[in-house]
């Protein structure tokens, strides 16, 4: 019996050790190579060669080269030779731009809800930022603090876009009247802390399409970004000029650093009817400090505002466009159809551009973001000017004709390339060999892979550490 024991304890202890040497076999194999290191006299990962810097934060404007190196602005300067990079792209004829922020978009989809914006009106980050030159985006509140982590492990842990957020005052998020307009659910204190657990993510309050007459939405955001030292962002939902006017809100109720969001949308008393410019509630809100954004969306932007105010020289603080599910395909479209859209009633270029960097980094207290500053991170988008006859519409699908339309070509996340309209950084398919081809890691998230791989796959952007 003893014998018998002896002999099922040693098969079980072989049956175990082959088993081990089996895992360690597998955990070897599936363990990447370690990557090549490029020769140490190579001085960046990247040049952008002959580009139009168009850098508002450090008042450049003019034709420069840009490096890059471990992921991070290396130098801004005139002629840095294409030998001392692994790669160099010659983008003369095109602005080179900080990496676009759009500060008001509607990530938290999750399917299975209608008519929600934590549900299906949202829509995925990654699908409608990177070829449109945006690096960062600010969900504006589709989730509120009861849904946050939630929405924070789905999306944007998940997404390659930086995704930042602005809480909505509503524990609910932003899911519809039943929610919205429930003000027991309306709690300044519980949306802070769940605002200040997670600072770096979190970047702004958010109220919106409250119909009640009532200042029980703005009163505990303003609560919340108060303790959490952030910023709210007003979609001032319906009008109500006797019981809630928008010169209160602008200049009592909001703080010197909010934002109105749908500056040109006309349902608020935002003009005035006999100039036909801003009304006395944005003059004066302005002056208090308040910040002005588009946030065009499918319903909240009309020319026959934005014309005579641009005119009149009430222009946005920045540019936003309200994405989802109705303005992706609508008069909204995306960014850059927004900054275009801008462009063709009367700002310039160097204008659309500050608003969609320096400006709303500036806005949500993130200024290490929208700018080219040495050591800053390196999202960059490249953009090329096209001459023409294009039409941009608004709300009520009345059009204005421009003759210049903004296109992305590369754009870089973190310093490689996330998009690529026409293969600029890549070599042709009969080329001779680069012989820098195998640190192409190093600058683009196009490295070839499986056979012959010479870079790993592209993972999440740096949300997760958040």
């Amino acid at each position: 019996m003893n014998s018998l024991r002896k002999k099922s304890i040693v098969s079980c202890c072989a049956v175990l050790s082959l088993a081990a040497a089996s895992v360690h076999s597998f955990a070897q194999q599936r363990t990447p190579p370690a990557l090549p290191q490029p020769p140490a006299n190579i001085a960046y990962d990247l040049i952008l060669q002959n580009g139009h810097v168009l850098d508002d934060k450090n008042h450049i404007d003019a034709v420069m080269d840009v490096a890059i190196k471990d992921g991070k602005i290396a130098k801004v300067a005139q002629h840095i030779a294409a030998s001392d990079a692994l790669k160099a792209i010659d983008v003369k004829g095109l602005y080179v731009t900080p990496g676009l922020i759009d500060i008001h978009f509607h990530a938290f989809i999750n399917p299975g809800e209608r008519n929600s914006y934590a549900g299906d009106n949202s829509i995925p980050p990654d699908g409608f930022t990177f070829r449109t030159g945006v690096t960062t985006v600010v969900d504006a509140g589709c989730s509120g603090w009861r849904n946050f982590e939630d929405f924070k492990e789905k999306i944007i842990d998940r997404s390659r876009t930086r995704v930042l957020a602005m809480l909505n005052i509503v524990g609910a998020g932003m899911r519809g009247g039943k929610y919205e307009n429930n003000q027991a659910d309306m709690d300044g204190e519980a949306t802070a802390k769940m605002a200040l657990k997670y600072p770096n993510v979190v970047v702004g309050i958010k109220t919106a399409h409250y119909a009640g007459p009532e200042w029980t939405p703005v009163e505990q955001a303003v609560i919340a970004g108060t303790k959490a030292n952030i910023p709210v962002m007003v979609d001032f939902g319906e009008n109500h000029p006797d019981t809630r006017p928008l010169y209160d809100l602008l200049n009592k109720k909001l703080r010197p650093g909010d934002i109105y969001t749908h500056m040109y949308s006309g349902l608020r008393n935002e003009q005035d009817p006999t100039t036909m410019g801003p009304s006395k509630a944005f003059i004066d809100g302005r002056k208090r400090g308040i910040f002005f954004d588009t946030g065009t969306g499918g319903g909240s932007f009309k020319f026959s505002l934005a014309v005579p105010m641009v005119k009149d020289g009430f222009i946005p603080d920045s540019l936003s466009t309200d994405l989802h599910i109705g303005s992706m395909n609508g008069a909204t479209k995306d960014e850059l159809n927004v900054a275009s859209k801008m462009m063709a009633i009367g700002l310039s270029v160097k204008e659309v551009v500050a608003e969609m960097t320096s400006h709303p980094a500036h806005e949500i207290k993130h200024e290490e973001l929208g700018n080219l500053s040495v050591g800053s991170v390196a999202d960059v988008a490249v953009l090329r000017l096209e001459n023409g006859h294009f039409g941009f519409t608004d709300m009520v699908n009345g059009r204005v004709d421009g003759t210049k339309l903004l296109v992305d070509e590369i754009t870089l996340k973190d310093g490689k390339i996330v998009y690529d309209l026409n293969g600029m950084e890549a070599d042709k398919w009969d080329a001779p060999a680069n012989p820098n081809a195998a640190y192409a890691y190093r600058w683009t998230t196009f490295a070839p892979r499986g056979a012959g791989a010479r870079g790993p796959r592209p993972v999440p952007s740096d949300n997760a550490q958040h």
